[in-house]
């Protein structure tokens, strides 16, 4: 029983020690921050790709942007209105997903290149899809 005792007090130990990694592990910016389009996939499923044109010029879309990733509770990990990355954690957890979105002005108005990939684990669900389709289509109202 006590043998019991001890082996349940490590693995909560252990258990509470990942989850402290990751909520507390720090978000290199010279890892993250590069431009989406010329990222190579990662090695796991837990990531996305999109692009999209909106019809505004590049300054609103960057505002828009910015406003919409932080009422997601995103923040800023380095960048600015052209080449931004956001990191974005879950509810619970806190498992960071890092969002590059780049921005370039067309003739039209703005094309928006992005990639969202999840840091910790080997799939996500297909939240990182999930969450570029909803900024995308916000940007877009």
């Amino acid at each position: 029983m006590q043998l019991l005792t001890v082996i349940t007090g490590l693995v909560l130990a252990v258990l509470l020690g990942l989850a402290l990694y990751v909520r507390l592990a720090p978000s290199d910016p010279a890892r993250w921050h590069a431009d989406p389009a010329t990222i190579p996939d990662p090695r796991s499923p837990n990531f996305a790709r999109r692009s999209a044109e909106i019809a505004l010029p590049l300054p609103e879309v960057a505002e828009r942007l910015a406003d919409r990733a932080r009422r997601a509770g995103a923040v800023r990990l380095a960048g600015d209105a052209h080449l931004s990355t956001w990191v974005v954690r879950s509810r619970l957890m806190g498992f960071p997903d890092y969002v590059t979105i780049r921005l370039d002005e067309t003739a039209t108005g703005t094309r928006i290149t992005a990639l969202s990939r999840a840091r910790f684990g080997h799939g996500d669900m297909g939240v990182n899809a999930a969450r570029l389709d909803r900024w995308i289509d916000d940007l877009s109202r």
